[in-house]
Formats: C-alpha cells, sequence, structure tokens
C-alpha cells in the first residue's frame, strides 16, 4: 500500500462522517478535547508549564538573559520563542537542524504573544543603551496527538505568567515577578471534511486540508491569524470562527487564571 492511500482513504472516512455531522473522535464540530494545565513543574526555567491537550503534550520554559539592545530601541528589551519537534513527539519527525514545522510552531506562538502587547518591552529594560533582559520561550512537544499551535500557545503563556525576572542572580537587583498584561490566546481550526473543525486532532490534520489560527486578547481583540496549507476561507466561515474562539479563549484565559492565581 502507497504512503498515499491511507490518507485518501482517510479523507474519504472523514468526508463521510462530516456528511452526518460526526467527527472521528465523537467529538462535536466546536468541541475541544480534555485539557490539563499544570504551571512551575521545570525547575530549571524562571517560568514553566506543561499541557496536556487529549494525545498532546508540551512543555514551556522561560528563562532571561541580559544583552546589549537594538540601537533603534535603546530602552527595550526583546522576547524570542523557538520550539523542538523530535522523534520523541512522533514518528514523522527526524533528528537534526531544525525542521519547517517547528520553526513555523514557534513562529506562530511569538507573533501571537508579541502583537499582544502583553508585555512591555520597556519594563524590560535595566539600562538604556546598554543592558536589556531578552525573554526566552522554548517549547517541547513530548507528544504530537494534533493542534500543537494551540497547545504550544497555551502553554508559553501559562509559562510567561508564571516567570520570575532572576535579577538577584544577574546583580541588578531583587528578583520581581514578570509584568504580564493580557492573557492572549491562540485558536486553530481545520477545514476536515468540507468543513471547518475546532482543534483537530491527528487523523483530522493527516486527513484534513487548510487552517487557520486566530489568537484573541482578554477584550476580543484579535492580535493575529495565521493561515496554513493552500486553501481560502469565506468572509462568512471566518465571522463563524471568530464567534466560536471568542468562547473558547474565554474559558482557556479562566483556565490559565485559576493556575496561576
Amino acid at each position: 500500500m502507497s504512503t498515499q492511500t491511507v490518507p485518501q482513504l482517510l479523507r474519504q472516512q472523514l468526508a463521510i462522517l462530516a456528511e452526518s455531522d460526526q467527527r472521528i473522535d465523537g467529538r462535536g464540530r466546536w468541541e475541544m478535547r480534555e485539557i490539563d494545565l499544570e504551571v512551575g513543574c521545570l525547575y530549571n526555567a524562571e517560568g514553566s508549564a506543561k499541557v496536556t491537550w487529549g494525545d498532546t503534550v508540551i512543555y514551556a520554559g522561560v528563562k532571561f538573559e541580559i544583552r546589549t539592545p537594538y540601537d533603534d530601541r535603546p530602552a527595550q528589551g526583546s522576547l524570542m520563542c523557538g520550539s523542538e519537534l523530535r522523534p520523541v513527539a512522533h514518528r514523522k519527525y527526524d533528528p537534526g537542524p531544525p525542521s519547517p514545522e517547528s520553526i513555523e510552531l514557534g513562529r506562530v506562538v511569538d507573533r501571537g504573544i508579541r502583537e499582544s502587547g502583553c508585555i512591555d518591552m520597556a519594563n524590560l529594560c535595566i539600562v538604556p543603551g546598554e543592558k536589556v533582559w531578552m525573554v526566552v520561550i522554548d517549547i517541547h512537544v513530548l507528544s504530537d496527538g494534533g493542534n500543537l499551535f494551540d497547545a504550544a500557545g497555551l502553554a508559553a503563556i501559562a509559562a510567561l505568567r508564571n516567570a520570575t525576572v532572576p535579577a538577584a542572580r544577574f546583580d541588578v537587583g531583587e528578583d520581581y515577578q514578570l509584568p504580564v498584561s493580557l492573557t492572549p490566546i491562540m485558536t486553530t481550526f481545520t477545514r476536515v471534511g468540507g468543513r471547518l473543525v475546532y482543534d483537530a486532532n491527528e487523523e483530522e490534520e493527516l486527513g484534513g486540508d487548510e487552517r487557520v489560527s486566530v489568537t484573541l486578547g482578554d477584550t476580543g481583540a484579535m492580535h493575529s491569524m495565521q493561515k496554513g496549507l493552500k486553501g481560502t476561507f469565506t468572509p462568512p466561515e471566518l465571522a463563524e470562527i471568530l464567534d466560536v474562539a471568542a468562547e473558547h479563549c474565554k474559558n482557556l484565559r479562566e483556565l490559565v487564571d485559576s493556575k496561576v492565581n
């Protein structure tokens, strides 16, 4: 059996299920899988979180470095987000340099956090023109069971909300909680069987089509939108998923608040 036969058969099955408004794992069209969130779980990080989202398991750790600021932003710190997709997460990943999928995951999570303005870069300044903090978010995927974007985004913002700036260790003052003013949450929708669904699992991603990830802030403002794979979305489809996204973002934000506070 060729490598394309199984995805084609899977696509056919997903299309048949969609005709009767069903999904392969029995969920409703906009229903998410079970989620568990832990914070403060990595002892070598200044902030950390573990997200178990269905069969997807992700750790996010936050570290701080002191660096010279950029010339055009002498009184602002910086943010960097990276991710690793290794064979331990799924057999489809290869060892070696970061893959395009790994780079995309880090960039999409980075964009949602950066564009929200939840971290005021001016607050990361130590000495203007000389020393600023750089916030580094490391995302490690232990198991890819689908919807890495939302799970990674949730882990990243929870780790930031849990982070302590290690000023004493760098001899630049006393430790303090990283000021995070907002809790941007990402939601991803995938076209499966000709219709859009929320929180696609591994099989739905394999047999699905285009996807779109939307990051919303506390007030419902959209901070980022990232489209993946080939295909288009109509204005009514985007309006519908934004309504669904708002409700899920509210619930996930409450989950983060309950764990961090």
